[in-house]
Protein backbone atom coordinates (compact mmCIF):
# COMPACT_ATOMS: atom_id res chain seq x y z
CA UNK A 1 0.00 0.00 0.00
CA UNK A 2 1.09 3.42 -1.09
CA UNK A 3 2.69 5.58 2.13
CA UNK A 4 0.10 8.49 1.08
CA UNK A 5 -3.22 6.59 1.50
CA UNK A 6 -5.72 7.88 3.20
CA UNK A 7 -7.35 6.25 5.36
CA UNK A 8 -10.79 6.36 6.20
CA UNK A 9 -12.17 4.73 9.74
CA UNK A 10 -15.43 3.74 10.51
CA UNK A 11 -16.79 5.42 13.36
CA UNK A 12 -18.76 3.53 16.06
CA UNK A 13 -18.16 0.29 18.23
CA UNK A 14 -15.49 -2.48 17.23
CA UNK A 15 -14.78 -5.63 17.53
CA UNK A 16 -10.80 -6.78 17.10
CA UNK A 17 -10.38 -10.26 16.18
CA UNK A 18 -6.91 -11.52 17.03
CA UNK A 19 -5.30 -14.15 13.89
CA UNK A 20 -3.21 -16.85 15.06
CA UNK A 21 -3.72 -18.08 11.65
CA UNK A 22 -6.90 -20.21 11.91
CA UNK A 23 -8.62 -21.08 8.53
CA UNK A 24 -11.64 -19.93 9.91
CA UNK A 25 -10.76 -16.24 10.88
CA UNK A 26 -12.19 -15.04 8.29
CA UNK A 27 -15.99 -16.67 8.93
CA UNK A 28 -15.54 -15.03 12.43
CA UNK A 29 -15.20 -11.74 11.50
CA UNK A 30 -18.50 -12.36 8.77
CA UNK A 31 -20.45 -13.83 11.35
CA UNK A 32 -19.60 -10.29 13.70
CA UNK A 33 -20.76 -7.99 10.71
CA UNK A 34 -23.35 -9.95 10.40
CA UNK A 35 -24.26 -8.90 13.50
CA UNK A 36 -24.52 -5.56 12.26
CA UNK A 37 -21.40 -5.07 14.55
CA UNK A 38 -18.42 -3.58 12.87
CA UNK A 39 -14.96 -5.96 13.39
CA UNK A 40 -11.38 -5.70 12.17
CA UNK A 41 -8.97 -8.75 11.84
CA UNK A 42 -5.29 -7.84 12.85
CA UNK A 43 -1.97 -10.54 13.47
CA UNK A 44 -1.71 -11.98 17.22
CA UNK A 45 1.47 -9.79 17.67
CA UNK A 46 0.68 -6.61 15.71
CA UNK A 47 0.23 -3.57 18.35
CA UNK A 48 -3.61 -3.10 19.75
CA UNK A 49 -5.24 0.17 19.26
CA UNK A 50 -7.68 0.52 21.92
CA UNK A 51 -9.66 3.81 20.76
CA UNK A 52 -13.08 2.62 20.37
CA UNK A 53 -12.54 -1.21 21.06
CA UNK A 54 -15.50 -2.84 22.42
CA UNK A 55 -14.09 -6.45 23.21
CA UNK A 56 -11.43 -8.76 21.39
CA UNK A 57 -11.89 -12.64 19.91
CA UNK A 58 -9.26 -14.74 20.31
CA UNK A 59 -9.13 -16.89 16.67
CA UNK A 60 -8.44 -20.85 16.48
CA UNK A 61 -4.87 -21.57 15.05
CA UNK A 62 -3.06 -25.28 13.10
CA UNK A 63 -0.45 -24.42 16.15
CA UNK A 64 -0.89 -26.50 19.53
CA UNK A 65 -0.81 -23.72 22.47
CA UNK A 66 2.06 -26.29 23.94
CA UNK A 67 4.89 -26.17 20.64
CA UNK A 68 8.06 -24.46 21.12
CA UNK A 69 6.71 -21.64 18.68
CA UNK A 70 2.96 -21.16 19.64
CA UNK A 71 2.14 -17.90 19.01
CA UNK A 72 1.03 -15.58 22.15
CA UNK A 73 -0.57 -12.77 23.04
CA UNK A 74 -0.82 -10.94 26.72
CA UNK A 75 -4.50 -12.18 27.44
CA UNK A 76 -4.81 -10.93 30.92
CA UNK A 77 -3.48 -8.13 30.33
CA UNK A 78 -6.33 -7.54 27.71
CA UNK A 79 -9.33 -8.93 29.57
CA UNK A 80 -8.35 -6.63 32.28
CA UNK A 81 -9.21 -4.04 29.72
CA UNK A 82 -12.29 -5.20 27.60
CA UNK A 83 -13.97 -8.04 27.37
CA UNK A 84 -11.96 -11.31 25.83
CA UNK A 85 -14.00 -14.38 23.71
CA UNK A 86 -11.50 -17.27 23.23
CA UNK A 87 -11.91 -19.58 20.53
CA UNK A 88 -10.34 -23.07 19.79
CA UNK A 89 -7.09 -22.21 20.37
CA UNK A 90 -7.84 -19.04 21.97
CA UNK A 91 -9.72 -21.12 24.39
CA UNK A 92 -7.04 -23.05 25.22
CA UNK A 93 -4.17 -20.51 25.30
CA UNK A 94 -6.41 -18.09 27.71
CA UNK A 95 -6.71 -21.20 30.03
CA UNK A 96 -3.05 -21.88 29.79
CA UNK A 97 -2.24 -18.22 30.35
CA UNK A 98 -4.02 -18.69 33.74
CA UNK A 99 -2.35 -21.45 35.07
CA UNK A 100 -4.68 -24.39 32.91
CA UNK A 101 -3.51 -27.47 32.05
CA UNK A 102 -3.71 -28.32 28.40
CA UNK A 103 -2.90 -31.95 26.66
CA UNK A 104 -3.11 -34.09 23.90
CA UNK A 105 -6.62 -35.28 23.78
CA UNK A 106 -7.43 -38.96 23.83
CA UNK A 107 -9.44 -38.90 20.84
CA UNK A 108 -9.29 -35.84 18.60
CA UNK A 109 -12.43 -34.61 17.72
CA UNK A 110 -12.98 -33.30 14.45
CA UNK A 111 -17.11 -31.87 12.63
CA UNK A 112 -20.02 -32.41 14.62
CA UNK A 113 -20.66 -32.46 18.25
CA UNK A 114 -23.35 -32.11 20.55
CA UNK A 115 -22.90 -29.35 23.30
CA UNK A 116 -24.75 -29.47 26.51
CA UNK A 117 -24.94 -26.74 28.77
CA UNK A 118 -24.79 -27.20 32.38
CA UNK A 119 -24.74 -23.71 33.52
CA UNK A 120 -27.03 -21.33 32.36
CA UNK A 121 -25.00 -17.43 31.89
CA UNK A 122 -25.25 -14.61 29.18
CA UNK A 123 -23.09 -16.14 26.59
CA UNK A 124 -25.06 -19.17 25.95
CA UNK A 125 -28.40 -17.01 26.76
CA UNK A 126 -31.26 -18.32 24.75
CA UNK A 127 -29.56 -21.90 23.59
CA UNK A 128 -31.57 -24.89 24.36
CA UNK A 129 -29.65 -27.70 26.93
CA UNK A 130 -28.61 -29.55 24.21
CA UNK A 131 -27.42 -28.54 20.54
CA UNK A 132 -25.01 -29.46 17.57
CA UNK A 133 -22.04 -27.44 17.43
CA UNK A 134 -18.47 -28.11 15.06
CA UNK A 135 -15.29 -28.69 16.12
CA UNK A 136 -11.76 -28.94 15.38
CA UNK A 137 -9.16 -30.24 17.52
CA UNK A 138 -6.58 -32.40 18.91
CA UNK A 139 -5.82 -30.92 21.80
CA UNK A 140 -8.32 -30.22 25.43
CA UNK A 141 -8.22 -28.22 28.09
CA UNK A 142 -7.68 -31.01 30.58
CA UNK A 143 -7.69 -28.80 34.20
CA UNK A 144 -9.21 -25.21 34.09
CA UNK A 145 -7.68 -22.78 35.88
CA UNK A 146 -8.58 -21.40 39.65
CA UNK A 147 -11.07 -18.61 39.30
CA UNK A 148 -13.23 -20.45 36.14
CA UNK A 149 -15.52 -22.57 35.72
CA UNK A 150 -17.30 -24.53 33.11
CA UNK A 151 -20.47 -23.42 31.23
CA UNK A 152 -20.73 -26.66 28.54
CA UNK A 153 -19.53 -30.15 28.01
CA UNK A 154 -19.25 -32.81 24.84
CA UNK A 155 -19.72 -36.28 25.27
CA UNK A 156 -15.91 -36.43 24.75
CA UNK A 157 -14.62 -33.19 26.13
CA UNK A 158 -15.15 -32.28 29.98
CA UNK A 159 -14.41 -28.37 29.13
CA UNK A 160 -16.41 -27.39 25.82
CA UNK A 161 -17.33 -24.09 27.20
CA UNK A 162 -15.92 -21.78 30.49
CA UNK A 163 -15.56 -18.02 31.73
CA UNK A 164 -13.63 -16.45 34.62
CA UNK A 165 -15.71 -16.35 38.13
CA UNK A 166 -12.67 -13.18 38.18
CA UNK A 167 -14.52 -9.70 38.40
CA UNK A 168 -11.54 -7.88 37.09
CA UNK A 169 -11.11 -10.04 33.97
CA UNK A 170 -14.37 -10.76 31.94
CA UNK A 171 -13.29 -13.83 29.91
CA UNK A 172 -14.97 -16.48 28.37
CA UNK A 173 -13.79 -19.58 26.22
CA UNK A 174 -15.61 -21.97 23.53
CA UNK A 175 -13.58 -25.30 22.48
CA UNK A 176 -16.24 -25.19 19.50
CA UNK A 177 -16.52 -23.23 16.57
CA UNK A 178 -19.29 -21.00 17.09
CA UNK A 179 -18.32 -19.02 13.46
CA UNK A 180 -19.00 -22.01 11.43
CA UNK A 181 -22.42 -22.88 9.55
CA UNK A 182 -22.57 -26.28 11.37
CA UNK A 183 -22.80 -25.20 15.09
CA UNK A 184 -26.57 -24.30 14.80
CA UNK A 185 -26.38 -21.72 18.05
CA UNK A 186 -23.31 -20.04 16.88
CA UNK A 187 -24.19 -16.93 15.55
CA UNK A 188 -26.67 -16.17 18.99
CA UNK A 189 -23.34 -16.90 21.08
CA UNK A 190 -21.67 -14.63 19.31
CA UNK A 191 -24.25 -11.84 19.49
CA UNK A 192 -24.62 -12.36 23.48
CA UNK A 193 -20.78 -11.87 23.43
CA UNK A 194 -21.41 -8.70 21.13
CA UNK A 195 -24.31 -6.90 22.72
CA UNK A 196 -25.04 -8.27 25.95
CA UNK A 197 -21.10 -8.69 26.93
CA UNK A 198 -19.28 -6.03 25.50
CA UNK A 199 -22.09 -4.13 24.72
CA UNK A 200 -21.90 -3.25 21.23
CA UNK A 201 -24.43 -1.28 19.38
CA UNK A 202 -25.89 -3.24 16.07
CA UNK A 203 -25.29 0.35 13.77
CA UNK A 204 -23.07 -1.51 11.38
CA UNK A 205 -25.73 -1.68 8.27
CA UNK A 206 -24.96 -0.07 5.08
CA UNK A 207 -27.18 3.17 5.58
CA UNK A 208 -24.62 4.21 8.42
CA UNK A 209 -21.41 3.18 6.37
CA UNK A 210 -22.49 5.29 3.55
CA UNK A 211 -23.70 8.29 5.55
CA UNK A 212 -19.89 8.36 7.56
CA UNK A 213 -17.99 7.16 4.33
CA UNK A 214 -19.17 9.70 2.15
CA UNK A 215 -18.73 12.30 5.06
CA UNK A 216 -15.08 11.40 5.88
CA UNK A 217 -14.33 11.78 2.12
CA UNK A 218 -15.87 15.46 1.98
CA UNK A 219 -13.43 15.93 4.49
CA UNK A 220 -10.59 14.28 3.38
CA UNK A 221 -10.34 15.20 -0.52
CA UNK A 222 -12.47 18.40 -0.31
CA UNK A 223 -12.50 20.31 -3.66
CA UNK A 224 -9.27 17.97 -4.97
CA UNK A 225 -9.76 15.73 -7.90
CA UNK A 226 -9.24 11.78 -7.89
CA UNK A 227 -8.85 9.35 -10.66
CA UNK A 228 -10.19 5.66 -10.77
CA UNK A 229 -10.00 3.07 -13.03
CA UNK A 230 -13.29 1.66 -14.07
CA UNK A 231 -13.97 -1.88 -15.03
CA UNK A 232 -17.57 -1.85 -14.60
CA UNK A 233 -17.57 -4.71 -11.99
CA UNK A 234 -19.29 -4.73 -8.48
CA UNK A 235 -15.84 -3.21 -6.46
CA UNK A 236 -14.71 -0.49 -8.80
CA UNK A 237 -18.37 0.48 -9.15
CA UNK A 238 -20.05 1.11 -6.02
CA UNK A 239 -16.15 2.68 -5.04
CA UNK A 240 -16.94 5.05 -7.96
CA UNK A 241 -20.16 6.28 -6.70
CA UNK A 242 -19.48 6.51 -2.73
CA UNK A 243 -16.75 9.27 -4.28
CA UNK A 244 -19.03 10.55 -6.93
CA UNK A 245 -21.68 11.10 -4.01
CA UNK A 246 -19.08 12.84 -2.21
CA UNK A 247 -17.21 14.94 -4.85
CA UNK A 248 -19.41 14.75 -7.68
CA UNK A 249 -17.88 15.65 -11.08
CA UNK A 250 -14.51 15.79 -9.28
CA UNK A 251 -14.01 11.73 -9.96
CA UNK A 252 -12.35 11.00 -13.54
CA UNK A 253 -12.90 7.57 -13.99
CA UNK A 254 -11.00 5.62 -17.02
CA UNK A 255 -12.24 2.41 -18.62
CA UNK A 256 -9.33 1.21 -20.49
CA UNK A 257 -10.68 -1.84 -23.11
CA UNK A 258 -7.87 -4.13 -23.58
CA UNK A 259 -9.51 -5.85 -26.19
CA UNK A 260 -9.91 -8.78 -23.48
CA UNK A 261 -13.54 -7.81 -21.71
CA UNK A 262 -16.40 -10.31 -22.55
CA UNK A 263 -18.18 -9.55 -25.82
CA UNK A 264 -19.91 -5.93 -25.99
CA UNK A 265 -18.83 -5.43 -22.34
CA UNK A 266 -17.00 -2.14 -23.19
CA UNK A 267 -19.70 -0.42 -24.60
CA UNK A 268 -22.44 -1.88 -21.86
CA UNK A 269 -19.87 -0.60 -18.73
CA UNK A 270 -20.07 3.08 -20.61
CA UNK A 271 -23.52 3.59 -20.87
CA UNK A 272 -24.26 2.14 -17.51
CA UNK A 273 -21.55 4.30 -15.67
CA UNK A 274 -22.97 7.35 -17.52
CA UNK A 275 -26.31 6.85 -16.83
CA UNK A 276 -25.63 6.22 -13.60
CA UNK A 277 -23.95 9.95 -13.78
CA UNK A 278 -20.22 9.28 -13.34
CA UNK A 279 -17.54 11.04 -15.08
CA UNK A 280 -16.23 8.19 -16.87
CA UNK A 281 -13.71 8.20 -20.32
CA UNK A 282 -13.39 5.17 -22.48
CA UNK A 283 -10.15 4.34 -24.32
CA UNK A 284 -9.88 1.62 -26.87
CA UNK A 285 -6.21 -0.16 -26.47
CA UNK A 286 -6.71 -3.16 -27.83
CA UNK A 287 -4.15 -3.09 -30.44
CA UNK A 288 -1.71 -2.27 -27.82
CA UNK A 289 -2.69 -5.45 -25.25
CA UNK A 290 -2.73 -7.72 -28.06
CA UNK A 291 0.91 -6.69 -29.39
CA UNK A 292 2.17 -6.69 -26.38
CA UNK A 293 1.09 -10.58 -25.67
CA UNK A 294 2.57 -11.46 -29.30
CA UNK A 295 4.33 -14.25 -28.49
CA UNK A 296 3.58 -15.08 -24.86
CA UNK A 297 2.45 -18.39 -23.79
CA UNK A 298 2.89 -18.33 -19.74
CA UNK A 299 0.28 -17.28 -17.51
CA UNK A 300 2.53 -15.11 -15.62
CA UNK A 301 4.04 -13.65 -18.51
CA UNK A 302 0.85 -12.91 -19.62
CA UNK A 303 -0.03 -11.09 -16.11
CA UNK A 304 2.76 -9.27 -16.43
CA UNK A 305 2.46 -7.82 -19.92
CA UNK A 306 -1.31 -6.84 -19.29
CA UNK A 307 -0.77 -5.16 -16.06
CA UNK A 308 2.30 -3.06 -17.77
CA UNK A 309 0.22 -1.99 -20.32
CA UNK A 310 -2.68 -1.19 -18.28
CA UNK A 311 -0.13 1.04 -16.49
CA UNK A 312 1.46 2.66 -19.93
CA UNK A 313 -2.46 3.63 -20.92
CA UNK A 314 -3.66 4.81 -18.13
CA UNK A 315 -0.91 6.66 -17.04
CA UNK A 316 -1.15 8.36 -20.25
CA UNK A 317 -4.31 9.21 -20.22
CA UNK A 318 -4.19 10.27 -16.49
CA UNK A 319 -1.53 12.98 -17.66
CA UNK A 320 -4.49 14.47 -19.92
CA UNK A 321 -6.22 15.99 -16.74
CA UNK A 322 -4.54 18.35 -14.99
CA UNK A 323 -4.78 18.70 -11.10
CA UNK A 324 -5.31 15.13 -9.65
CA UNK A 325 -4.39 14.86 -6.24
CA UNK A 326 -5.80 11.59 -5.00
CA UNK A 327 -6.18 7.74 -7.13
CA UNK A 328 -9.22 5.87 -5.86
CA UNK A 329 -8.87 2.21 -6.03
CA UNK A 330 -12.00 -0.63 -5.19
CA UNK A 331 -10.09 -2.34 -3.00
CA UNK A 332 -12.10 -4.56 -0.59
CA UNK A 333 -11.24 -6.35 2.98
CA UNK A 334 -10.31 -9.42 1.99
CA UNK A 335 -7.56 -7.94 -0.56
CA UNK A 336 -5.73 -6.23 2.36
CA UNK A 337 -5.91 -8.71 5.75
CA UNK A 338 -2.87 -9.28 7.08
CA UNK A 339 -1.39 -12.48 6.05
CA UNK A 340 -2.56 -15.48 8.71
CA UNK A 341 1.26 -16.72 8.68
CA UNK A 342 1.73 -16.24 11.99
CA UNK A 343 6.03 -15.99 11.43
CA UNK A 344 5.69 -12.75 9.43
CA UNK A 345 2.06 -11.20 9.20
CA UNK A 346 2.31 -8.85 6.26
CA UNK A 347 -0.36 -6.61 4.09
CA UNK A 348 -1.14 -8.17 0.67
CA UNK A 349 -3.29 -6.44 -2.22
CA UNK A 350 -4.24 -8.44 -4.70
CA UNK A 351 -2.40 -7.64 -8.09
CA UNK A 352 -5.28 -7.01 -10.07
CA UNK A 353 -6.80 -4.49 -7.53
CA UNK A 354 -3.65 -2.33 -7.11
CA UNK A 355 -2.38 0.07 -10.01
CA UNK A 356 1.59 -1.07 -9.54
CA UNK A 357 3.76 1.54 -9.08
CA UNK A 358 1.34 4.07 -10.28
CA UNK A 359 0.48 6.46 -7.30
CA UNK A 360 4.20 6.82 -6.48
CA UNK A 361 4.85 7.93 -9.79
CA UNK A 362 2.32 10.65 -10.22
CA UNK A 363 2.87 11.22 -6.25
CA UNK A 364 -0.97 10.68 -5.45
CA UNK A 365 -2.52 9.61 -2.90
CA UNK A 366 -4.35 6.76 -2.40
CA UNK A 367 -8.29 6.58 -1.97
CA UNK A 368 -9.99 3.05 -0.99
CA UNK A 369 -13.47 3.73 0.15
CA UNK A 370 -14.35 -0.26 0.43
CA UNK A 371 -11.52 -1.39 2.30
CA UNK A 372 -13.19 -2.77 5.48
CA UNK A 373 -15.72 -4.66 3.63
CA UNK A 374 -16.22 -7.96 2.56
CA UNK A 375 -18.07 -8.74 -0.90
CA UNK A 376 -21.35 -9.19 0.20
CA UNK A 377 -21.53 -6.24 1.94
CA UNK A 378 -20.62 -3.85 -1.00
CA UNK A 379 -23.00 -5.44 -2.75
CA UNK A 380 -25.81 -4.38 0.21
CA UNK A 381 -23.54 -0.71 0.11
CA UNK A 382 -24.41 -0.69 -4.08
CA UNK A 383 -28.19 -1.54 -3.34
CA UNK A 384 -28.18 0.87 -0.16
CA UNK A 385 -27.23 3.20 -3.16
CA UNK A 386 -29.53 2.61 -5.94
CA UNK A 387 -26.65 0.99 -8.45
CA UNK A 388 -28.75 -1.43 -10.49
CA UNK A 389 -28.99 -5.23 -10.08
CA UNK A 390 -27.49 -6.11 -13.31
CA UNK A 391 -24.57 -4.26 -11.96
CA UNK A 392 -24.58 -5.62 -8.64
CA UNK A 393 -25.15 -9.33 -9.26
CA UNK A 394 -22.04 -9.70 -11.81
CA UNK A 395 -19.67 -12.71 -11.34
CA UNK A 396 -16.63 -11.36 -10.36
CA UNK A 397 -14.05 -11.05 -13.78
CA UNK A 398 -10.44 -11.72 -13.44
CA UNK A 399 -8.54 -8.57 -13.61
CA UNK A 400 -6.32 -10.03 -16.42
CA UNK A 401 -9.88 -10.93 -18.61
CA UNK A 402 -10.08 -13.36 -20.93
CA UNK A 403 -6.46 -13.64 -21.20
CA UNK A 404 -6.15 -15.93 -18.80
CA UNK A 405 -8.86 -18.07 -19.80
CA UNK A 406 -7.29 -18.96 -23.29
CA UNK A 407 -4.54 -20.88 -22.23
CA UNK A 408 -1.54 -20.47 -24.33
CA UNK A 409 -0.69 -17.54 -26.75
CA UNK A 410 -3.36 -15.01 -26.85
CA UNK A 411 -4.48 -13.67 -30.49
CA UNK A 412 -7.90 -11.90 -31.31
CA UNK A 413 -9.13 -14.99 -33.15
CA UNK A 414 -9.47 -17.00 -30.12
CA UNK A 415 -10.51 -13.79 -28.49
CA UNK A 416 -13.61 -13.54 -30.32
CA UNK A 417 -14.24 -17.44 -30.44
CA UNK A 418 -14.21 -17.19 -26.52
CA UNK A 419 -16.63 -14.25 -26.07
CA UNK A 420 -18.98 -15.88 -28.28
CA UNK A 421 -19.26 -19.45 -26.48
CA UNK A 422 -18.81 -17.00 -22.89
CA UNK A 423 -22.18 -15.38 -24.49
CA UNK A 424 -23.86 -18.07 -25.05
CA UNK A 425 -23.11 -19.67 -21.48
CA UNK A 426 -23.85 -16.62 -19.29
CA UNK A 427 -27.25 -15.58 -21.46
CA UNK A 428 -28.02 -19.45 -20.83
CA UNK A 429 -27.64 -19.11 -17.38
CA UNK A 430 -29.86 -15.84 -16.79
CA UNK A 431 -32.01 -17.25 -19.31
CA UNK A 432 -32.98 -20.16 -16.91
CA UNK A 433 -32.33 -18.54 -13.57
CA UNK A 434 -29.50 -20.53 -12.52
CA UNK A 435 -26.80 -17.50 -13.01
CA UNK A 436 -27.71 -16.36 -9.31
CA UNK A 437 -27.01 -19.71 -8.24
CA UNK A 438 -23.45 -19.58 -8.48
CA UNK A 439 -20.78 -17.39 -7.42
CA UNK A 440 -18.78 -17.64 -10.98
CA UNK A 441 -19.26 -18.65 -14.04
CA UNK A 442 -16.73 -18.62 -17.05
CA UNK A 443 -15.38 -20.29 -20.34
CA UNK A 444 -12.14 -21.69 -20.70
CA UNK A 445 -10.55 -22.25 -24.90
CA UNK A 446 -8.08 -24.97 -24.08
CA UNK A 447 -4.76 -25.02 -26.51
CA UNK A 448 -5.77 -28.69 -28.19
CA UNK A 449 -8.00 -29.11 -30.89
CA UNK A 450 -9.82 -32.39 -31.70
CA UNK A 451 -11.74 -34.32 -34.47
CA UNK A 452 -15.11 -33.87 -34.61
CA UNK A 453 -18.11 -34.89 -37.59
CA UNK A 454 -20.89 -32.34 -38.67
CA UNK A 455 -22.96 -33.02 -41.34
CA UNK A 456 -20.91 -34.87 -44.18
CA UNK A 457 -17.57 -33.08 -42.56
CA UNK A 458 -14.95 -33.96 -40.64
CA UNK A 459 -13.72 -30.70 -38.31
CA UNK A 460 -10.60 -30.32 -36.22
CA UNK A 461 -11.33 -27.74 -33.79
CA UNK A 462 -11.22 -26.29 -30.20
CA UNK A 463 -12.53 -26.99 -27.13
CA UNK A 464 -13.95 -25.13 -24.27
CA UNK A 465 -14.56 -25.79 -21.06
CA UNK A 466 -17.72 -24.96 -19.00
CA UNK A 467 -16.42 -23.37 -15.23
CA UNK A 468 -19.26 -22.58 -12.22
CA UNK A 469 -18.40 -22.63 -9.23
CA UNK A 470 -20.27 -21.80 -5.70
CA UNK A 471 -18.51 -19.92 -2.85
CA UNK A 472 -19.18 -17.10 -0.62
CA UNK A 473 -15.70 -15.42 -1.03
CA UNK A 474 -13.80 -17.59 -3.53
CA UNK A 475 -10.97 -18.52 -1.09
CA UNK A 476 -12.78 -22.03 -1.02
CA UNK A 477 -15.09 -23.11 -4.02
CA UNK A 478 -17.57 -26.21 -5.00
CA UNK A 479 -18.12 -26.94 -8.55
CA UNK A 480 -21.46 -26.17 -9.62
CA UNK A 481 -24.32 -28.99 -10.15
CA UNK A 482 -25.69 -27.44 -13.08
CA UNK A 483 -28.56 -29.46 -14.88
CA UNK A 484 -27.77 -32.45 -17.63
CA UNK A 485 -30.48 -30.60 -19.51
CA UNK A 486 -28.83 -26.71 -19.33
CA UNK A 487 -25.18 -28.39 -20.39
CA UNK A 488 -26.51 -30.08 -22.65
CA UNK A 489 -28.32 -27.46 -24.00
CA UNK A 490 -25.47 -25.24 -24.23
CA UNK A 491 -23.06 -27.15 -25.57
CA UNK A 492 -25.51 -28.14 -28.47
CA UNK A 493 -26.04 -23.83 -28.96
CA UNK A 494 -22.41 -23.30 -28.83
CA UNK A 495 -21.26 -25.89 -31.54
CA UNK A 496 -23.60 -24.87 -33.81
CA UNK A 497 -23.33 -21.58 -33.73
CA UNK A 498 -19.03 -20.75 -33.19
CA UNK A 499 -17.42 -21.72 -35.99
CA UNK A 500 -14.38 -23.06 -34.48
CA UNK A 501 -15.61 -24.84 -31.57
CA UNK A 502 -16.37 -28.31 -32.07
CA UNK A 503 -16.35 -29.82 -28.51
CA UNK A 504 -17.34 -28.76 -24.93
CA UNK A 505 -16.60 -30.07 -21.69
CA UNK A 506 -17.17 -29.33 -17.85
CA UNK A 507 -15.04 -28.61 -15.23
CA UNK A 508 -16.44 -30.88 -11.48
CA UNK A 509 -13.00 -29.93 -9.82
CA UNK A 510 -13.01 -27.85 -6.50
CA UNK A 511 -10.82 -25.31 -4.74
CA UNK A 512 -8.64 -26.72 -3.43
CA UNK A 513 -7.20 -28.55 -5.19
CA UNK A 514 -7.73 -26.71 -8.14
CA UNK A 515 -8.32 -23.04 -8.69
CA UNK A 516 -11.56 -21.37 -9.96
CA UNK A 517 -9.46 -20.18 -12.97
CA UNK A 518 -7.47 -22.22 -15.38
CA UNK A 519 -4.27 -20.23 -15.23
Amino acid sequence: MNQNAVTLRPMGDKILILDFGSQYTQLIARSVREANVYCEIIPFNKKIEFDGLKGVILSGSPFSVNDDFAPIADIKKLSGKLPVLGICYGAQLTAKDFGGIIEKSDKREYGRAVLKVIQKDTLLKGLPKTSNVWMSHSDSIKKLPDGFEILGTTESIPVAAFKSTNPDHTIYGLQFHPEVYHSAEGKKIIKNFLVDICGCNQDWTPAHFITDTVEALKKQIGNKKVIMALSGGVDSTVAAFLIHKAIGKNLFGIFVDNGLLRKDEFEQVLSTCKNLGLNINGVDATDHFYAKLAGKVLPEEKRKAIGKSFIEIFDEEAHKITGIDFLAQGTIYPDVIESVSVHGPSVTIKSHHNVGGLPAAMNLKLIEPLRSLFKDEVRKVGKELGIPDEILSRHPFPGPGLAIRILGEVTEEKVQLLQLADAIYTNGLRKHNLYATVWQAGTILLPVKSVGVMGDERTYEFTVVLRAVTSVDGMTADWAHLPYDFLAEISTEIINNVKGINRVVYDISSKPPATIEWE
